[in-house]
């Protein structure tokens, strides 16, 4: 299998596109979750409670254990503590994304909010090297992570590795937006707009420019579909979101 990972870094430098990619979340982390609600037009919150809720009949069985990868700031971690009755972990290799996930995490459980108590734990991990046991996992998600994958085959090995027989992989990335009337506004927005206010609100230049450079250089949805098969997974079916803007892919860990 020929290595397909994120475009940042040199093609086969595992070791230098992963830092490439944890120095540019580090850089922009402070105003992360602000820009991804703004960009998104708060779609990126409808589409990670979309994902919990696709999952909340596995994750609503007691003692259910579920890894959220490439956790970022933990919102989709949250989300699904919100549909478990078991326990969720959210790993991530950028230390100031996993600092900024248990600070959401106390805030939240200042504010009084009991969903995530005793559910849900942050820790730094990488995605191609999990710290998991073979079968321990019930699900592992992905939210806007994949695609910075240095390699998005043996993260898919790793995923298949973790999860338990039957296990479900819920991957939600940026796709292929397929509405003829509507998919060039949104590639005019997407690649010449945000880009632009990214900067101006991030102040920082370049992590905006990756996000359009990745998701054109990203699988669209039926080659996701067929990578995922081809790296053991059955049961392989994905949902649009808003024409293909973003996309879920759910699976099924087959170990037979």
């Amino acid at each position: 299998m020929e290595q397909r990972g994120s475009p940042l870094g040199r093609p086969g430098d595992i070791e230098g596109t992963s830092k490439a990619v944890r120095d540019m979340f580090a850089a922009v982390a402070p105003r992360y979750d602000f820009l991804n609600h703004v960009l998104s037009a708060g779609f990126d919150l409808w589409w990670r409670r979309a994902t919990a809720r696709a999952l909340a009949p596995l994750l609503g069985r007691e003692g259910s254990l579920a890894a959220d990868l490439c956790c970022g700031t933990g919102d989709l971690a949250l989300e699904l503590a919100r549909v478990s009755k078991g326990r969720v972990v959210g790993a991530d290799f950028c230390h100031p994304m996993v600092v900024r996930a248990r600070a959401k995490l106390r805030r939240r459980a200042r504010g009084g909010v009991r969903d995530s108590r005793g559910k849900v734990f942050f820790f730094e991990a990488d995605t191609l090297a999990l710290p998991f046991a073979d079968d321990s996992l019930d699900a592992v998600t992905v939210a806007f992570g994949f695609r910075n994958l240095a390699d998005y085959w043996r993260g898919l090995v790793e995923m298949r590795r973790v999860l338990k027989p039957g296990g479900t992989l819920a991957i939600l990335e940026f796709s292929r937006m397929r509405w003829s009337v509507m998919g060039p506004l949104f590639r005019f927005y997407f690649r010449k707009l945000l880009p632009r206010i990214g900067q101006a609100i991030s102040g920082v230049a370049g992590p905006y420019q990756y996000l359009p450079d990745s998701v054109t250089h990203f699988p669209d949805q039926e080659a996701v579909a067929r990578l995922l098969r081809e790296a053991g997974f059955t049961r392989v079916r994905y949902r649009n979101f808003v024409g293909g803007a973003a996309a879920l892919h759910l699976a099924e860990a087959d170990k037979g």
